[in-house]
């Protein structure tokens, strides 16, 4: 069985983005190192034209062949020129309002999410599925999480979007795998659940 994998980005006090999702200040720790660790570890979760910039078009993807995303992280792209933001992945675009995908590569599902990754976990394979966002998604799919990766940046919000968005209290334990710390005071932590 395949894992779905929340690979996120967030501040110290767990925000992947202020009030209104925006998590542009994040983007000054993309220094050489961090962004080596990014291309060479998980290159599929670059899009495709950051992957052109950095001269890992052709890298073969490591983690993951799926990635899914909520309507206002895919709006990002969209609103960059990218209807297809990740073409060496198989895109899923979870939204109630969007209606007809703008772009053929991009899969567009308005109901039950969560049994659409647990069809996907349930295909043969060796890569896994990518949670890239956003916050609704996240509580939408929270008890299909297998596998945490915590990209933590040295900031502190204060308040801001959650990592998991409109779930009330459930614990859920996970097991820390390994850590890894950069120059710019970026952390990364990969925890798998505690079954």
């Amino acid at each position: 069985m395949r894992t779905l994998t929340y690979l996120v980005a967030c501040s110290i006090d767990g925000f992947i983005g202020d009030p209104e999702g925006d998590a542009s200040s994040m983007f000054r720790f993309l220094d050489e190192e961090y962004l080596g660790y990014l291309a060479t570890e998980y290159p599929e979760t670059v899009n495709t034209e950051g992957r052109r910039a950095l001269g890992i078009a052709d890298a073969p993807n490591r983690h993951f062949d799926t990635v899914i995303q909520g309507r206002g992280s895919y709006r990002l792209g969209l609103d960059a020129g990218m209807p297809s933001p990740y073409g060496h992945l198989r895109q899923i675009v979870a939204s109630r309002t969007m209606g007809a995908s703008p772009h053929p590569d991009v899969e567009i599902v308005a109901d039950d999410l969560a049994a659409r990754v647990r069809a996907l976990k349930a295909r043969e394979g060796p890569l896994g599925i990518w949670l890239c966002g956003g916050a609704g998604v996240a509580g939408e799919l929270m008890d299909e999480v297998d596998e945490l990766v915590v990209k933590t940046y040295p900031q502190l919000y204060g308040s801001g979007m959650p990592m998991f968005g409109g779930v009330r209290f459930a614990l859920a334990d996970f097991v820390l795998h390994d850590v890894r710390s950069f120059g710019n005071g970026v952390v990364v932590r990969r925890y798998g659940r505690n079954r």
